[in-house]
């Protein structure tokens, strides 16, 4: 039987591991909610040893890729994939990228590469199937929330845009690469919209008015949170529909927030 370990069993990869079992294949992980001790090493290689499929979504840490340094002489020819970001692509000033464009990472300019940009070249360098994401969204994790705990701003920056993913497309999009050649992947939904679009959808949706206006600063957003506002770039998904076969069942936000609202798009 083909065996699927996951190293961090996280809010996306909780969804990947519901979706390999419901296709046949066993799934063992690390992370708060697995089932192996990441700092047990003979556990951890007892499962690379039987296991034919490897996925990280492990994040970067300061000083490298958690997972290669403690593994990665244990990692051998078996399927490898890991969970990246579209971050790496930098601010493109709203412009289309795919996975030919050059990899900067957050830090600016050209040849400084972030820890997330190292690590997601890494990967690519051993052969691995590297989901390029962009921001994630799901059941618990949505706009809808924010508008209903009183947490969503509408930010004045007219000419921002970002790109987006459903937490079920990026499941169904790891099980289609379960077969496909190494490389990045962008997975992204079809429609880059401003985040105030989303947060007025939400809004309609549920039946509120939405927020003020704000600038950043009358918005007092965390650096975490401003740093969101600080790219800007539209990521195109059309080598994962070619080569994965892979259609989003969310092709919008639209469809996404209004599948959340009844109930409906996936579980973690």
């Amino acid at each position: 039987m083909a065996h699927l370990f996951i190293f961090g069993l996280g809010y996306s990869a909780k969804r990947i591991a519901s979706m390999a079992r419901e296709r046949g294949l066993s799934v063992s992980a690390t992370g708060s909610a697995g089932d192996v001790d990441f700092a047990d090493r003979d556990a951890v290689r007892a499962e690379l040893a039987k296991a034919t499929h490897v996925l990280s979504s492990v994040p970067p840490e300061e000083g490298g890729d958690p997972v290669l340094e403690a593994y990665g002489d244990a990692l051998g020819g078996e399927w490898l994939g890991y969970l990246s970001s579209t971050g790496v692509y930098g601010d493109a000033r709203g412009a289309w990228v795919d996975e030919s464009a050059v990899v900067v990472g957050k830090g600016g300019g050209t040849g400084r590469r972030t820890a997330r940009s190292a690590c997601d070249a890494q990967w690519l360098a051993r052969g691995a199937r590297v989901f390029r994401l962009p921001g994630i969204y799901g059941p618990g994790r949505s706009a809808i929330e924010r508008v209903r705990e009183d947490k969503a701003h509408l930010i004045d920056l007219p000419k921002q845009v970002f790109s987006r993913v459903h937490v079920e497309d990026i499941a169904s999009a790891v099980i289609a690469a379960l077969d496909a050649p190494p490389g990045a992947y962008n997975i992204a939904d079809d429609l880059p919209a401003s985040q105030n679009e989303v947060i007025e959808e939400a809004c309609r949706l549920i039946g509120v008015r939405p927020p003020p206006l704000q600038s950043l600063d009358e918005a007092g957003l965390s650096p975490a949170a401003r740093a969101f506002y600080a790219e800007n770039r539209r990521v195109a998904n059309g080598k994962a529909k070619r080569m994965l076969r892979w259609q989003p069942q969310y092709p919008t936000y639209r469809e996404g927030l209004r599948g959340l609202l009844s109930g409906i798009g996936g579980g973690t």
